[in-house]
């Protein structure tokens, strides 16, 4: 029985909890930067803004696609699981095990703008780069402890620091009606563009927007974690995307109204420069508590998703099966979750090299996201011979809303390829090298036991 335990997970989350991961999964620290670089591709208001609009709707449309995917098939690393279940074992790996390295380097990276803000503050004495070092693997340590307590305790610490982190954003939206844009200037950077310049423009903006809106897919990775999975992740997916949504538009709309179009995109500090407006001296202590706040947020949902993932390979063989043990009590994957940190730390020392083969695999993503939501097609096609199972949500407007998406992630990936075909070319090369990675594990699992 005990054996048993140590690979059963059992349901945890509420569905409060779920729409905080949503969200926590969304919500980063691209909000807080990305506005700037995407008015500098626009060039003029009316792209921006139409760029974000249509950022959210099609988020919107994925978010659904992936709530009817997790609903038809929960379970533990769904987002591996989703590839291996409806395509082949092999295919589900090559996705996946770029995965496993990006999302650590990258919650590496995510720590360190964290530490950036607050160092000042906390080590004021001590040399720069040795004190964000200091802080973010402080940082890290800590978030992983609290993980290491339970499932249920690191989510309640993501709740709060979710919470937190809403309120700053509400809290810049809200600047709109006290602070005035005196020096708001709406000064375009593409200057008598022509219809091809605003296309290419628009095109270009879809990177950095959709990696802000990305995320939100990772939630199905919960699956066992959730009582009564096809009725509540939809509900968690649906309302988690609606709150990123409104605060997404209503904050850039706070940038643009008290910036301007020309001071948000040379503002990279959009946070800092309107908190500055609203509190003057003190602003610079307050925001860097909260973006620190709100960073940890972001390595905390982390921490949880990620040794998911490791548990649906370990489940199909590809991983060994130490990679699915858990504590019982505390739900807890603890081989997996010290795993996951231990990566976080490590690339802390080649973070600069990592950063480079995360821009690789920008090109990368967007064909994964394709290929997992077509599995809703497949997932359908399964039903109607199977029997459909009942309480199944299902998105309206299928298979229009579905297609669409893919198509427009299609023209993100070509946005990609256009903008730098050489990282285009290496995230595809580590793509297919997940294909001779995969039979050289299964070969050696075969061979022996390990772990």
């Amino acid at each position: 029985m005990a054996d048993e335990q140590e690979y059963k997970i059992k349901p945890k989350l509420k569905t409060f909890d779920l729409t905080m991961i949503v969200t926590g999964l969304v919500i980063g620290m691209g909000i807080f930067r990305v506005p700037s670089e995407v008015a500098q591709k626009a060039g003029i208001p009316l792209i921006f803004f139409l760029a974000w609009i249509l950022g959210a709707v099609v988020s919107f449309i994925g978010a659904l696609t992936f709530a009817e995917i997790g609903s038809r098939y929960p379970v533990a690393g769904g987002f591996y699981k989703i590839f291996s279940y409806c395509y082949h074992p092999c295919l589900a790996f090559m996705v996946n095990w770029i995965i496993v390295i990006s999302n650590a380097a990258s919650t590496a990276g995510v720590a360190i703008m964290g530490a950036e803000y607050i160092a000042p503050v906390l080590l004021p004495s001590m040399d720069h780069h040795t004190a964000i070092m200091t802080i973010t693997v402080a940082s890290t340590i800590v978030i992983y402890i609290i993980n290491m307590i339970g499932i249920k305790v690191s989510a309640r610490l993501l709740n709060g620091l979710m919470l937190i982190k809403i309120s700053l954003i509400v809290l810049i939206i809200g600047a709109v009606f006290f602070v005035r844009g005196e020096h708001a200037q709406d000064v375009t950077v593409l200057q008598n563009p022509t219809f091809g310049d605003m296309f290419r423009a628009f095109a270009m903006c879809f990177i950095p927007i959709f990696f802000t809106y990305g995320g939100y897919q990772h939630v199905i990775n919960f699956g066992k974690d959730i009582p009564n999975a096809n009725k509540t992740m939809p509900r968690a997916i649906f309302y988690g995307i609606t709150i990123v949504m409104v605060l997404y538009l209503s904050v850039n709309y706070a940038y643009y109204k008290i910036l301007g179009f020309s001071g948000l995109a040379h503002s990279p500090t959009i946070a800092s420069d309107i908190s500055g407006l609203i509190f003057g001296n003190i602003a610079f202590k307050l925001v860097s508590v909260i973006m620190f706040l709100s960073v940890m947020a972001y390595v905390n949902v982390s921490a949880m998703v990620n040794p998911r993932i490791y548990f649906a390979m370990a489940e199909d063989n590809i991983l060994p099966p130490v990679f699915k043990r858990l504590n019982h009590k505390t739900q807890v994957q603890e081989f997996a979750l010290t795993l996951f940190c231990v990566f976080i730390l490590l690339t802390l020392f080649f973070i600069s090299s990592f950063q480079k083969i995360l821009e690789h695999v920008m090109f990368f993503d967007s064909i994964s996201l394709i290929a997992a939501a077509a599995a809703i097609f497949i997932l359908r096609y399964r039903a109607k011979k199977t029997g459909e199972a009942k309480d199944i949500f299902k998105i309206k407007g299928y298979p229009f809303l579905p297609i669409i998406y893919i198509l427009v992630y299609a023209a993100v990936n070509v946005s990609v390829f256009y903008a730098n075909p050489m990282a285009a070319a290496s995230g595809f090369a580590l793509f297919i090298s997940g294909f001779p990675l995969y039979y050289l594990i299964k070969f050696m699992l075969k061979k022996r036991t390990i772990l």
